[in-house]
């Protein structure tokens, strides 16, 4: 009973631990315009600003992601927290474009870091739960930051400050926490090999890993819109000036996404696979309907039914790949994985802030969408001809 007690407890610990480092990675999203008004900047700035995070946390997994596999898990998720103090100490002080830079810099190696380590923890702790955290926990923490960090915005003083400074308090106290946490895997040579940047993808992975990276990089690549770009996409083609509607569009994206991962724990891969082909390019299609009509409702229905397809997309590609990784590959596996995602995060927005200055912001969406829905219908199409392969092969 103690045992079973403090595995709970430590998935409580862990998932709450993810859920914040992915809140505090979506906090400064309702507060960009803010930024811009304050700094004076462009959309491709905004984008840029976001775009180091992510290249930041890819740089992370990369290079440290595998590291707790040699160092053990405590001290490698101790040293992300206390970067990401660090990080919160900056946003209090960003004053200019470059402090936002430095802060989003450090925010994304710890987040990277802490990334790969979590997840593998999770796993290490709960092999039956652990996966469904690792897909919920993210999603929830991204909507939690964005959403709340908008309500302070709107709502309480000291916009600029006070989410940062609640952040603190919390990634504090889990530098003191962690170390109650016991240690699943022990300390074993190869540390400085292991910082080599390589992708470790087990040879057994990788058939699958290609085979889900088109949804996989569709579902990251529209997530990384609406953190960037998707609240200057509302203000324009709605005129709404709340400060509410940054977060929420994230917070509906992701929200839902979780919700969906929920409905679909019990499921089979491939279902959730199909189903998150299929609603994210109708969802996508309505978002693109809302802008030209400039219909808040219609743009978050949208939202909402792309929302579904992310969350079933993420959870299908997680749970295709998740089985297949022995217990010292998990970390290497994970951080693979996630580097792929956060390139399709951080890059396609990154060019689509870049093309606002030639086309406008509204025309960039128009084609941004298209993509996805390409990518999207390409992968349900490569899942029904095998699911129709497998049925020919059992029915000669």
């Amino acid at each position: 009973m103690p045992d079973s007690r403090s595995n709970r407890s430590s998935l409580w610990f862990l998932a709450v631990t993810l859920l914040s480092f992915l809140a505090a990675s979506t906090a400064p999203t309702p507060l960009y315009h803010l930024y811009q008004e304050q700094m004076q900047f462009s959309a491709a700035t905004l984008t840029l600003i976001f775009g180091v995070y992510a290249l930041s946390l890819l740089a992370a997994l990369l290079t440290v992601g595998s590291l707790s596999d040699y160092l053990g898990r405590k001290p490698v998720i101790f040293t992300a927290v206390v970067l990401n103090i660090l990080a919160m100490l900056l946003f209090l002080h960003a004053d200019s474009v470059a402090w936002l830079i430095s802060a989003r810099l450090l925010q994304g190696f710890a987040t990277g870091m802490a990334t790969a380590v979590l997840s593998a923890t999770l796993l290490d702790t709960d092999r039956q739960q652990g996966p469904l955290v690792n897909s919920v926990a993210p999603l929830l923490g991204m909507a939690v930051g964005a959403l709340g960090c908008g309500v302070l915005a709107e709502f309480a003083p000291a916009p600029l400050h006070l989410t940062f400074w609640l952040l603190l308090a919390l990634f504090a106290l889990q530098a003191v926490y962690v170390w109650r946490l016991p240690e699943s895997v022990p300390r074993q040579a190869g540390v400085w090999a292991s910082l080599r940047p390589t992708l470790h993808v087990p040879v057994q992975a990788r058939t699958t890993l290609w085979r889900v990276l088109p949804l996989n990089t569709a579902t990251w690549a529209l997530g990384g819109f609406y953190a960037s770009l998707a609240p200057s996409l509302v203000r324009t083609a709605t005129g709404s000036t709340s400060n509410l509607i940054g977060g929420a569009t994230v917070a509906t994206l992701t929200v839902t996404g979780a919700l969906m991962i929920n409905l679909l724990r019990n499921q089979a891969a491939t279902k959730a696979l199909q189903l998150g082909a299929s609603s994210l390019p109708t969802g996508v299609v309505l978002i693109l309907l809302g802008v030209h009509s400039a219909s808040l409702p219609l743009f978050f229905l949208g939202t909402l039914v792309a929302g579904c397809g992310f969350g079933a997309g993420f959870l299908g590609a997680l749970r295709s790949l998740v089985p297949l990784a022995l217990p010292h590959e998990r970390a290497g596996l994970m951080s693979a994985f996630y580097v792929l995602s956060y390139l399709a995060f951080c890059l396609p927005s990154l060019l689509a802030g870049n093309l606002t200055r030639t086309f406008g912001l509204v025309t960039t969406t128009d084609g941004y969408g298209v993509v996805l829905i390409i990518l999207a219908l390409g992968a349900l199409a490569s899942l029904l001809r095998q699911r129709s392969a497998r049925a020919c092969t059992a029915n000669p």
